[in-house]
């Protein structure tokens, strides 16, 4: 007699257990689609300092979408290169302070590549416990030896090198996604310079909010262009477009487009985002200088400014945020589920907020994220400060 086989709906039957936990754990996530123009206070997109809405950033999309076509045909090393391509690669290695940039279809996609093709088996690589999920996954990709150390901790980091013999690498975010919080990049240099270990930053919550111009945390940390740095971007928050790149030495780069598994493989970034991200790079270049700021461009510090003012009312008020050293104001809640009718609480008052609940959460704390950007105006300020005192649940000012 043979064996009775499952029926193929009992294949995925566990399913049905997993999302009955998630249901329980209050961890459900949902697409939500939003329509064009939302009546939302937008807090919770990454839409830093407002551009991905500029008339110089859309009209840079469309010409680049009508001269190259809505899609770039293919991967970059077949037919998705255009002259469009090398020219934001060429003006965002000379904004950011580096010898060379290759872009790839996204964010995510510049993580993986830099880890995995910068290392191998032999290699130690040393991550922030802070990371993004796309610098993990990239560690977890890459085959090398991994010790994750705790969250900005330099003497950590000098330790766990220096028991490498050979190659090494120490990865870590620039700004820390989940608090807004900076990475002590100068200490974290100095333990690599000092182990003669490379050291790869994500900057994408960096450029365009620190440094000089905007031009990143790298830059700020007077790290850009140095020998053994690479970085990597997102073009999705602060150029308000789509898509990511590696920046560092040519022959970092070289060596990432023979060997990047993500940019040999993948699809080139479509023509309008290179046109958009190349627009607002443009822009953000040109961008007038602050009275009494320096060189500070009027979007970033705006940004900051307004990243303060809500840490300062909040907190005042009782509420509990990490102090934002960028753009993002994390602010605690009690409890996941606390979180998400707090988030749910918001938007039916007319506010957007990002939520932030375990896995996504190292610490496994549950926050409401917020953007701080740069084109929202005192009133607005005002308004999401109001709503969220008045939607805090229970619990909200002991966390």
């Amino acid at each position: 007699m043979s064996q009775h086989s499952p029926e193929p709906d009992d294949v995925f039957a566990w399913i049905d257990d997993a999302e009955r936990a998630r249901e329980q754990a209050g961890l459900v996530r949902t697409l939500r689609p939003r329509p064009a123009a939302s009546p939302l206070l937008d807090l919770a997109s990454n839409d830093y300092l407002g551009l991905s809405r500029h008339p110089e950033t859309v009209r840079g999309a469309r010409e680049a979408a009508e001269r190259w076509g809505a899609g770039a045909t293919g991967s970059r090393l077949v037919t998705g290169t255009t002259e469009l391509h090398a020219e934001l690669e060429r003006e965002l290695a000379a904004f950011c302070g580096f010898e060379a940039a290759l872009v790839l279809s996204s964010g995510y996609a510049a993580n993986l590549a830099a880890v995995t093709a910068l290392s191998d088996r032999g290699t130690l690589v040393v991550s922030d416990a802070g990371n993004h999920a796309s610098i993990v996954d990239g560690c977890r990709l890459s085959r090398a030896g991994i010790e994750v150390i705790p969250h900005s901790d330099p003497e950590a980091a000098r330790k766990a090198l220096g028991a490498q013999e050979g190659r090494s690498m120490l990865v870590s975010d620039s700004v820390f996604s989940v608090d807004g919080d900076a990475a002590p990049l100068a200490a974290y240099a100095a333990a690599c310079r000092e182990r003669g270990a490379a050291l790869v930053v994500d900057d994408a919550h960096g450029l365009g909010v620190l440094g000089e111009g905007g031009r990143g945390a790298l830059h700020a940390a007077g790290l850009a262009g140095a020998p053994g740095v690479v970085a990597t971007l997102t073009l999705s928050k602060s150029l308000g477009s789509q898509g990511g790149a590696v920046l560092g030495p040519a022959k970092v780069i070289r060596h990432l487009v023979n060997t990047a598994r993500t940019f040999i493989f993948d699809t080139g970034l479509a023509p309008a985002a290179a046109g958009a991200a190349l627009a607002s790079l443009r822009l953000l270049r040109r961008e007038p200088e602050r009275a009494g700021r320096g060189r500070e461009p009027e979007r970033a510090g705006r940004a900051r400014e307004v990243a303060d003012r809500l840490y300062g009312r909040l907190t005042a008020s009782g509420l509990t945020a990490a102090r934002p050293d960028a753009a993002v104001v994390s602010v605690r809640a009690p409890s996941a589920a606390a979180a998400l009718r707090w988030a749910a609480d918001c938007r039916e008052a007319g506010l957007s907020v990002g939520c932030f609940r375990p896995p996504s959460v190292p610490d496994g704390i549950s926050r409401l994220r917020l953007t701080a950007r740069a084109d929202l105006t005192g009133d607005e300020i005002d308004r999401a400060v109001e709503t969220i005192l008045r939607t805090a649940p229970a619990g909200a000012t002991d966390c």
